[in-house]
């Protein structure tokens, strides 16, 4: 099998090295890429890969199948995703592939595919997959070409993120993800940080120390343990591909993506009063409280960057971002989601003034939630599930259903929410209410619909 048809998913395509992806399927996948661009008559694509192991090989199969097709290849070398996102608005450039799998484990990879103003998503994702099914390309010869956009990238970010008066102790973990290769410019030169303390920054696709993914608890250990040891102001982690953050303050708390987000909402509002605001739907009641509080016109909307994104546009809103991580600058940026970037705005915002992190959300309500949680179920059997659930829960009188993305149920004292993974074969699950008890319920409930399907083991709420 040259290409799983299973890796083409809603807003990227990826799946098991060698297994799902094989070079031969790399390289037609690249043929028919190309010949997709050339039907909007675009002739250039860039082209990033990230680190792991498998990302050399389908760099040198996908530039085949694209020179194949008579498109001139731009290769920027191995960067985040965020830096291959700035190249095409650098260079100008609207087509463009970005190999890599996030955070997924190593054994995968994977690709973004790009044209017009962001990565395509959806139907036309399913366009690639029929012309590369249809095996009709375009024939022609291309050209290579290289280019380095990290040092525009770095003094980007110096123009941008200008610290103030406090001198900040930061500790940075990456993982060992592709960020790493680029931390401590970013840190110290374009941030100009005195002396951070650098956790995993050298890359290693086997992710020996911890998977490279901010909100699963256990991957922020050895991060939370160097800030209380050190005594940071706060930590930062970086997920594999570099398009999310993760946070800790001064006393080791996580501060999670939707309370992160509060932080920024509340520096963004200020200058941009009556916002509209997009609320991914894992994100807390209290994020959508509080910007409400502070006069966003606030609505829930589906995961994922994609479709995000192109939400921002059609609303023309200046921020969002999502509980995992991804947050979405359109303010003083550029409108897509940069871990790089996310961290030097925390970073502005606690330079300039002396209350520690904590201190910063102490007046807004911590209730008791569960992290997002993932739980391992088939990719066949992911709609199936959302959509049994879904029918038990519209029909309790009692209850409301939030459906647009898998299901959330707003229970009397909380909330829990069910929807399908759009990058692994898994479902994602949260829940949030009043109190502990209150949590263990909402939790319990939603076990017990899920229990009726023998492929779902337990699950585990904690997040480890």
């Amino acid at each position: 099998m040259r290409l799983n048809p299973s890796i083409f998913r809603e807003y990227d395509l990826r799946g098991l090295v060698d297994q799902d992806i094989q070079p031969e399927g790399v390289e037609q996948l690249g043929k028919a890429f190309g010949t997709y661009l050339q039907n909007f008559g675009l002739t250039e694509c860039l082209l990033g890969w990230d680190s792991r192991a498998s990302s050399p090989t389908y760099r040198d199969a996908v530039t085949q199948g694209l020179l194949a097709t008579g498109i001139q290849v731009i290769d920027i070398g191995q960067v985040t995703t965020p830096i291959f996102y700035f190249a095409r608005v650098h260079y100008g450039i609207e087509g463009g592939i970005m190999i890599t799998a996030s955070h997924n484990p190593a054994e995968y990879n994977g690709f973004k595919l790009a044209r017009g103003k962001s990565t395509i998503y959806g139907e036309e994702i399913q366009d690639v997959r029929r012309i590369f099914e249809s095996g009709e390309f375009r024939v022609g010869t291309g050209g290579i070409k290289h280019q380095d956009p990290v040092p525009v990238y770095l003094s980007m970010l110096a123009d941008k993120i200008h610290l103030g008066p406090r001198s900040l102790k930061v500790v940075v973990d990456a993982g060992n993800g592709t960020p790493g290769l680029f931390t401590k410019d970013v840190m110290e030169g374009s941030f100009k940080l005195k002396d951070p303390t650098y956790l995993y920054c050298t890359p290693d696709p086997t992710f020996p120390h911890h998977h490279p993914d901010p909100v699963v608890a256990k991957n922020l250990v050895d991060l939370i343990a160097t800030v209380k040891r050190e005594g940071a102001d706060l930590g930062i982690a970086f997920d594999g591909d570099g398009d999310r953050i993760g946070v800790v303050d001064e006393e080791g708390n996580v501060i999670w993506g939707d309370r992160l987000m509060i932080l920024y909402w509340r520096e963004i509002l200020a200058k941009h009063p009556g916002s509209p605001a997009i609320i991914e739907v894992k994100c807390s009641q209290t994020l959508y409280d509080e910007v409400q509080r502070l006069g966003a016109r606030p609505e829930f909307f589906k995961t994922g960057h994609s479709l995000i994104k192109a939400r921002m546009r059609e609303l023309d809103a200046v921020f969002t971002g999502e509980m995992s991580g991804h947050m979405f600058f359109a303010d003083e940026y550029y409108g897509y989601d940069d871990a790089f970037y996310a961290a030097g705005r925390l970073l502005r915002i606690l330079s300039h003034t002396n209350q520690p992190l904590s201190a910063l959300l102490a007046d807004v309500p911590m209730l008791p939630s569960t992290p997002e949680v993932r739980i391992d179920c088939p990719d066949d059997q992911k709609s199936r599930v959302v959509a049994t659930l879904l029918a038990h829960y519209q029909a309790r009188q009692d209850l409301t259903v939030i459906t647009i993305d898998g299901l959330r149920v707003i229970f009397p004292h909380g909330w829990g929410l069910i929807r399908a993974s759009n990058t692994q074969p898994a479902l994602v699950a949260r829940a949030e209410a009043d109190s502990q008890s209150a949590l263990r319920a909402i939790t319990e409930d939603l076990a017990q619909q899920l229990s009726q399907f023998p492929f779902i083991g337990p699950i585990d709420w904690d997040g480890e």
